[in-house]
């Protein structure tokens, strides 16, 4: 019953911001907008995607390993490819996280593996979009000028930032008592990876730039959507203005990212001066596009071994 209710609460809210954010948009004149070179600047934006994801595909395979749940290449790709389709159908943001787990659980690694790579992956992404807030700040105040939006941007930046930060410092403590509480045991033993990560010679700077790369990428595919109905506005508004409305939406209180993403992007393009009702159409299209990432995914799993194999013996993984 309690799931029920969430999903409910999720899909009311999904419905409720999705309607306050198209009161905006005249889906009529969006549509009109359409030509064969925007099918042209869709096919990019698909293409771009899978990029993102083979590049976060990169980044979890060195937290894995560190985790002591080293997986294939292939095998990390075609799992995320399937995650993107269960983050669109689960009624959550990160649900393919969970799914992720579950197949790299399955495949062997062990519960504890699989969650841990899955947890550090996830704060190390959120540290590094925190961390492209703070240092694009000076540009930011220079694009917004409203000052709600700066002090909301502000606000959220130092929130996610002391976040990440508090947890690395986590992970830095040496009481005995953090390894063998029930409450802090998993959550110390993942700060302890994510250092070990972070400030790793080799490993480090490979995340951090992998890392970047997710976050920019998502910038360049909002970008070419905009392209796609000749939106006016900037790849550097775009990049501004983009990574804070994706940290907005990794909050799991919509169906993945729905609604909630569209009102923030408009809220976001109006306080930098440009139209709220073409931030709203670069979220629809953006939205559209994972989507479409998200279906492909779903084939994957249709056809994947993992399916096949489902309810039979665990999947073993080579060494």
């Amino acid at each position: 019953m309690r799931r029920i209710l969430l999903s409910t609460a999720k899909i009311l809210i999904s419905g409720a911001l999705l309607y306050l954010a198209l009161r905006k948009v005249d889906l009529t004149e969006l549509v009109s907008r359409f030509t064969v070179t925007s099918l042209f600047w869709i096919g990019v934006a698909i293409a771009i995607t899978f990029l993102q994801i083979f590049v976060g595909v990169l980044r979890w395979r060195e937290v894995s390993a560190e985790c002591g749940a080293p997986l294939e290449l292939e095998r990390a790709m075609r799992y995320n490819v399937i995650g993107s389709f269960f983050n669109q159908t689960l009624p959550s943001a990160i649900g393919g996280d969970a799914v992720r787990l579950w197949l790299v659980a399955r495949a062997g690694a062990g519960w504890r593996a699989a969650t841990y790579s899955i947890f550090v992956d996830r704060a190390i992404g959120l540290i590094a979009l925190a961390i492209l807030i703070v240092a694009s700040l000076p540009w930011s105040y220079t694009l917004i000028t409203d000052p709600h939006g700066r002090s909301a941007l502000l606000l959220l930046d130092l929130a996610a930032l002391a976040g990440g930060l508090g947890f690395v410092v986590f992970g830095a403590l040496k009481w005995r008592w953090l390894k063998t509480w029930w409450a802090t045991h998993h959550i110390h033993a993942c700060a302890v990876i994510a250092n070990r990560v972070i400030f790793s010679r080799r490993r480090g700077p490979i995340v951090a730039i992998l890392s970047l790369m997710v976050h920019v990428l998502a910038a360049v595919v909002a970008w070419c959507v905009a392209q796609s109905i000749a939106a006016p506005v900037r790849f550097s508004d775009v990049l501004l203005l983009v990574p804070p409305v994706m940290l907005i939406t990794m909050m799991p209180i919509s169906i993945a990212g729905w609604g909630l993403r569209e009102a923030t992007m408009g809220l976001a393009f109006g306080f930098a001066g440009l139209a709220a009702s073409e931030g709203v159409n670069v979220s629809l299209l953006f939205g559209a596009v994972y989507f479409i990432v998200g279906a492909i995914g779903g084939l994957v799993w249709i056809f994947s071994a993992e399916k096949a194999a489902q309810g039979s013996a665990p999947l073993g993984v080579p060494e």
